[in-house]
């Protein structure tokens, strides 16, 4: 007999200010988490150590999750962590790239859910930056394109394994122009490059499933990542970077996907909405 089971992701734009109580009416990302009670939860950006993650979410762990992370290797920077309610049965850090598997962008953990053996990964894609003259720009970018042509060959001999496998996170990649409010205004910008979107359409093209995209249709959004600045996020001027992308196997299983979007500007504690696909 099978069980529901649901994975939220979530770049929590640094995890001592998510956990931090913003106002009368924001408590932050604890609060969240005990009402929703996911079984996985995908975090980004956690931008500090293991000790001060622990500290951080320590009425969650005391509540009985299980926390694995890894740290970047430049400090204050990156990090992607997995809070399971199960033990996870093993943990994989980095995709054996001898560049970025010590900057805190990809781990997996293998989790029972639902009666049988997931891989869930929790992926943070370098932001990159439009190729200018300015170095920066050209270090950001180049970062970007070396970072992608390592990760795309192992996630299609991920996804030709036929394992039930779920990678989610901030892909800072939006795919279509369904994925973002202001397309014609983005055309040259980092994150809808036409490079970029072509990744990301050859890792469906080579069997892997947005679950989000399924579950939706051909609409736009749901955005889960809106700009501090301005009314971007009253006016729902959004980019859908954070998505689930399945292999075959577990998106046969899916029953629905869900963008927690906050229910006012000063309600959200990360720039970013959790978003939760839930399968059976």
């Amino acid at each position: 007999m099978t069980t529901p089971f649901a994975i939220t992701t979530i770049n929590v734009n640094g995890i001592r200010a998510s956990v931090k109580q913003r106002n009368e009416n924001n408590p932050g990302m604890l609060p969240w988490l005990a009402d929703h009670a996911p079984d996985v939860v995908l975090m980004q950006e956690i931008r500090a150590s293991e000790a001060i993650t622990r500290k951080a979410l320590a009425p969650a762990l005391d509540d009985g999750w299980f926390l694995t992370m890894t740290e970047s290797d430049v400090k204050g920077r990156s990090g992607v962590g997995v809070l399971t309610r199960a033990e996870p049965s093993a943990v994989r850090i980095g995709f054996g790239s001898d560049e970025f598997d010590t900057s805190g962008r990809y781990l997996e953990a293998d989790v029972d859910l639902g009666g049988s053996t997931v891989t869930v990964a929790s992926l943070y894609l370098p932001s990159g930056a439009a190729l200018t003259d300015d170095p920066k720009d050209v270090e950001k970018y180049e970062e970007k394109v070396r970072f992608l042509n390592e990760f795309g060959p192992y996630l299609d001999k991920l996804v030709g394994a036929d394992g039930q496998v779920v990678v989610a996170g901030d892909w800072n990649i939006a795919h279509t122009e369904r994925d973002i409010k202001n397309w014609k205004g983005n055309r040259k910008n980092s994150g809808f490059l036409p490079h970029e979107r072509e990744w990301v359409g050859a890792r469906i093209t080579s069997g892997w499933a947005d679950v989000a995209r399924i579950h939706h249709g051909d609409v736009d959004g749901p955005y889960a990542w809106w700009s501090w600045r301005g009314k971007a996020f009253d006016n729902d001027s959004g980019w859908r970077i954070d998505y689930h992308l399945a292999t075959p196997a577990l998106a046969a299983r899916l029953q629905s996907t869900h963008v927690h979007r906050a229910d006012a500007y000063d309600r959200r504690w990360s720039d970013h909405a959790p978003v939760t696909a839930t399968f059976l």
